[in-house]
């Protein structure tokens, strides 16, 4: 073994602790960086795999009715390379000793032309078949993550209202279909309240009164072919049947949230790991700097020896080697089990087949070329200086620091005792390396206050969604719009206290060049019970004679109050119309206007019309009115606010639980890993100073303070900052991961700083403990031997 060899094994030994730190902060961050992106390219992987074998549809659009013979006018489209029909329907469902509403999709199996899209792939049971139930008794596979839900098994039966009357699903097995892969209400998964069901079409059309006919089409496009013509080509020949406008995968809400969630894990797996990556490398280059500064004589008596500077920085470079190997070997083996968890996680919302976690060779090989980086930038910067002078230069102690009167001395009238007089000055004179100090303690904060963030966001989404603007219990909701007076029947019910009509109209929304598809809510005058409110929780009014509209929404219309749009009605009679946007408002959900009721009616030209009702209840009647309302005809499906909440919060909860345990373990590796090393580097550089003190008639404590106490100082400054930082952190992480469906609240409770206040003392509590341990040790004789 050579010399120099020899010498790293001998530094390693010693500076041991540090290296142990080290390799954690290194590990931190490759295991965050590895998890999330690993998740995410198992995720992406499982869905392109899934989309391939289901040949998932790329164009999709509905229609009233529309003749089969118009099905082959469609597929002779330019750009069509594939196109399948179907007939479909929402159902309302009632499950016996099951009181939780649930609505269900209805989708027709053609067992005499086997699916050539959307492939469904039998998890468990056995096909539906025609006619196999007496009784007026439709066969049916469901949806596999429904059944979980709902414990439902082959041979079970779910009660549907298929076109206003009540047919028996007998369940035969359970299945998966690429274009249901999330699956919930609203846009939150919530698999107890929405589930797939596939029957026999004819039975199906039969019942939906659509023989010989479709009302859903799917479409596969040729490689090369323009999906916006075909798109626009297919929504122009369903328009006379009642069709809505056509749409792509970007638009499916399957393929949505998929999106959504690939996008905003992307994001999380590389900002974060980056501030970790930045502290790694800091540590770095400090502990290799104080090994440098107390190798001075070493480096020149190598250089005497004739080592060239690239041998000397080699050597070095070695001796951080295997602490950032170690630190990467056990990063991956991190990156391994957490990415694991985090598929289990998605596993749970989202539905494949196969969904199986894997690391990339790539991406274990990005995540060594970035830690290799941060390891020779912060080596190099470390030493470069020192290995640039010549021997003689070396073989001399650097040049004493210039001592002077601290900034806070020179106060007028400020008295300060010797010990924090010793502190500010020793931090003013190494200004760089206090600074940095503080920054990486300041990160660790804001990492906490980051994984935090979430659950406080979830609080304040309850908060103002469920509590604040949705006042009411229930909602039920119609198929189709009908007389206002409807909700006198509703509040008739047992328990009702109060029902307000509502109504929501799909629109295009067109100013120009720009436009976007979305939705007009209506709302009644001094409406109680569905209040628009934004995200400062202060209530907006409705448009009176014009539209309120979210801000995301105007911004992408490129609109402004007062500005005149058009309006063209999707549904209906297809009206055009011109309105005037009144104001805008800051809203999480959605990209949609709001409207009063009388106002949206005059300009559609419709009478007193609603298609929804939200419905007050009182306390302890929720289930009995839900039961009531499984006896109306024309309610298509009931929604209880209390039910979606519950299933949201023991989703939500638990993975913000997880997600803010690990990011608060990790920032306190970071800030047990800045506060050490900082520590045990300036307990090695100012020994000779502490043991002259301990000589002189300092007690240990007194001698701690001064070493000590400028830690604390430097936490207590990194405190507010990373507070501060945290603030920063998480409007910019929101402002990423923002979509056209959701805006996260950015809303930090004060328990939140509270918390990370805590962790981050704790960890440099615990740190200076160590250190504190070694100052007693301290070895006054050898310490003092050491040469001026």
């Amino acid at each position: 073994m050579k010399a120099l060899d020899r010498k790293v094994l001998r530094d390693l030994r010693l500076l041991w602790s540090q290296a142990l730190t080290i390799a954690l902060v290194v590990a931190s961050g490759i295991g965050g960086f590895i998890a999330s992106l690993s998740a995410v390219d198992s995720l992406a992987a499982a869905r392109e795999d899934f989309y391939a074998a289901g040949r998932f549809a790329d164009v999709f659009a509905s229609v009233k009715r529309a003749p089969d013979s118009l099905a082959q006018r469609l597929r002779e489209t330019a750009g069509v390379v594939d196109l399948q029909t179907s007939v479909e329907s929402f159902a309302r469902l009632t499950l016996a000793g099951d009181r939780d509403p649930a609505v269900g999709q209805l989708i027709g199996l053609d067992a005499r032309h086997p699916q050539r899209l959307n492939l469904v792939r039998l998890r468990a049971g056995t096909w539906p078949e025609r006619g196999a139930h007496g009784g007026g008794e439709l066969s049916a596979l469901v949806s596999e993550g429904f059944a979980q839900a709902r414990r439902l098994k082959p041979g079970d039966t779910v009660l549907a209202l298929v076109n206003g009357k009540r047919r028996t699903l007998r369940i035969t097995g359970t299945a998966l279909s690429p274009e249901y892969i999330f699956a919930g209400m609203f846009g939150m998964p919530d698999l107890r309240a929405f589930g797939v069901f596939w029957v026999d079409k004819d039975e199906l059309a039969a019942a939906l009164d659509l023989t010989g006919a479709f009302n859903r089409v799917a479409i596969k496009l040729a490689p090369q072919a323009s999906g916006r013509a075909v798109i626009d080509s297919v929504t122009r020949s369903l328009a006379p049947l009642g069709g809505a406008p056509a749409h792509g995968r970007d638009e499916q809400a399957s393929h949505m949230m998929l999106d959504n969630e690939i996008r905003e894990q992307q994001v999380m797996g590389t900002v974060l790991p980056g501030i970790f990556l930045a502290v790694a490398g800091f540590l770095l280059h400090v502990v290799t700097a104080r090994l440098v500064a107390t190798q001075r004589e070493q480096v020149a008596t190598l250089k005497a020896l004739g080592y060239g500077n690239r041998t000397i920085v080699w050597h070095y470079l070695k001796l951080m080697s295997p602490i950032v190997i170690a630190g990467y070997v056990l990063g991956v083996a991190l990156g391994w089990w957490l990415g694991g968890l985090m598929t289990g996680l998605f596993a749970e919302i989202f539905r494949f087949p196969r969904f199986d976690h894997f690391v990339s060779p790539l991406l274990a090989l990005a995540a060594l070329a970035i830690v290799a980086a941060t390891a020779v930038l912060g080596t190099l910067t470390a030493v470069s200086a020192t290995v640039r002078l010549s021997p003689a230069e070396a073989m001399q102690p650097p040049s004493p620091g210039r001592f002077r009167r601290a900034l806070v001395e020179r106060i007028p009238h400020l008295r300060l005792g010797n010990a924090p007089r010793m502190i500010l000055r020793n931090i003013e004179r190494r200004r760089l390396r206090s600074a940095i100090t503080i920054g990486g303690i300041a990160a660790a904060v804001a990492i906490v206050i980051m994984g935090n963030f979430f659950r406080d966001a979830v609080d304040e989404i309850v908060q103002t969604q469920f509590r604040t603007a949705m006042r009411g219990d229930l909602i039920v909701w119609t198929s189709e719009p009908v007389a206002t007076a409807a909700g006198r029947e509703l509040a008739r019910l047992p328990g009702v206290l109060q029902v307000e009509p509502g109504r929501r109209v799909a629109v295009n929304f067109v100013n120009g060049p720009h436009s976007e598809k979305g939705a007009i809510e209506a709302r009644p005058a001094g409406t109680q019970l569905q209040r628009v409110i934004d995200v400062d929780r202060q209530e907006a009014r409705a448009g009176t004679h014009g539209l309120l509209m979210t801000d995301r929404l105007a911004a992408k219309l490129h609109l402004r109050p007062g500005d005149t749009l058009t309006v063209e009605v999707r549904e209906g009679r297809r009206a055009v119309r011109q309105v005037v946007l009144e104001r805008t408002v800051r809203n999480m959900m959605g990209l949609g206007a709001f409207m009063e009721s009388n106002a949206l009616n005059r300009l559609l030209g419709d009478g007193d019309v609603a298609s929804a009702f939200s419905i007050a209840v009182e306390r302890g009647s929720i289930d009995a009115v839900l039961a009531a309302t499984q006896d109306l005809p024309r309610v298509a499906g009931t929604f209880s606010k209390a039910t979606m909440l519950r299933n949201m919060q023991e989703i939500s909860a638990r993975n913000v639980l997880i997600m803010s345990s690990i990011l608060t373990t990790f920032a306190t590796v970071i800030a047990v890993g800045v506060v050490y090393n900082n520590a045990r580097i300036a307990l090695a550089e100012r020994s000779w100073e502490l043991a002259s003190l301990r000589v002189l008639g300092f007690t240990r404590a007194e001698v701690s303070l001064l070493l000590l106490g400028e830690l604390a100082l430097g936490i207590a400054v990194a405190l507010p900052l990373g507070m501060l930082l945290g603030w920063a952190l998480t409007h910019s992480i929101v402002g990423l991961i923002r979509s056209d469906q959701f805006l996260f609240p950015v809303v930090i409770q004060p328990r939140t700083y509270a918390w990370a206040a805590v962790a981050v003392v704790a960890a440099g509590t615990a740190s200076a403990l160590v250190v504190r341990r070694r100052i007693d040790r301290l070895d006054m004789v050898a310490a003092l031997k050491t040469r001026e």
